[in-house]
């Protein structure tokens, strides 16, 4: 339990080192957006004043009022006491400059493919206004496909997800940047109820913890919802499926790109006789995989 006298706490410097060493005295496990303490104190405060949150500098000797310190000492203590992850505390997850709608209905956004899409996918698609038609799998919170609208202007995607209250979440962020027209949202568990059709892209972030790493994880992952995190017993379950349907799916030049976490040993034994191509992200190429419609075709 927190425990703190209150009038000590003066200025938003004082509230920073004070978060900082609550934080690292309760071990927190930071791998939703921050990675330090630092960071994810100064977030919080900004955040909760309804301040700048790239301008913490000019205001770190402002004092507080009583109910701005009442405020961020809330806040700092859902975060130690229940270990509540930073972005469901302030309702927001960002992915490069855009920002999402998260609660605990949807697994907080954080995919190396958002990454990938600021290149267009480039050099694998060489003509970004020639797709029309795209699907994103395990769509949770639509990060990803309102990133693929962004990039692919022409494309109409299809945005699927089996819970239905994940896509009450992707729902609003689709409203938020108007992107009712070109986003299609379908419940479905993976391409069970999608419509007899082809895209020119398909990407997916599923599910893909082993039961092993489930049983470890920290206890700020067991807010978000399990289903979107675990895939059996080598987290390979819900890749398996995308893999042994995704040929249909495709148009004739169609590619498959799909985040798979730590299992790229796993998966290369299970499917070798698939030449995976491996995309280079900032942690590395072991991460995001592609494969092309006629690389899958005698999967």
């Amino acid at each position: 339990m927190i425990t703190h006298d209150q009038s000590q706490l003066r200025t938003i410097r004082d509230m920073l080192r004070f978060a900082i060493t609550q934080f690292n005295a309760a071990n927190l496990y930071f791998g939703h957006g921050s990675s330090n303490a630092y960071d994810e104190a100064a977030y919080l405060i900004l955040k909760t004043l309804l301040l700048p949150l790239d301008q913490l500098e000019p205001f770190l000797d402002a004092r507080l009022l009583d109910a701005e310190r009442q405020h961020v000492l809330e806040i700092i203590v859902r975060r130690v006491t229940d270990r509540i992850p930073a972005a469901y505390l302030t309702h927001e997850a960002w992915l490069g400059d855009y920002r999402f709608y998260v609660d605990e209905r949807v697994i907080i956004p954080r995919s190396f493919i958002a990454e990938l899409l600021q290149t267009q996918l480039s050099p694998w698609i060489i003509d970004p206004d020639g797709i029309t038609s795209a699907l994103d799998l395990c769509t949770g919170s639509a990060c990803l496909a309102i990133l693929m609208s962004h990039c692919f202007s022409n494309a109409e995607i299809d945005a699927v997800d089996i819970s239905a209250q994940a896509l009450e979440v992707a729902r609003k962020n689709v409203q938020d940047y108007g992107l009712k027209n070109k986003i299609n949202l379908i419940q479905s568990d993976l391409f069970v109820a999608l419509p007899a059709k082809q895209y020119g892209l398909i990407i997916s972030n599923p599910p893909y913890v082993n039961a092993e790493s489930m049983a470890q994880l920290p206890q700020e992952y067991r807010h978000e919802p399990s289903n979107a995190l675990a895939s059996g017993a080598d987290g390979l379950d819900a890749t398996r499926q995308i893999l042994q349907q995704a040929a249909k799916y495709l148009t004739d030049d169609g590619i498959l790109v799909v985040e798979i976490g730590h299992n790229r040993t796993a998966l290369e034994q299970a499917f070798p006789q698939l030449p995976f191509t491996w995309l280079e992200t900032s942690a590395g190429d072991e991460f995001v995989f592609l494969l092309q419609k006629n690389q899958l075709k005698n999967n």
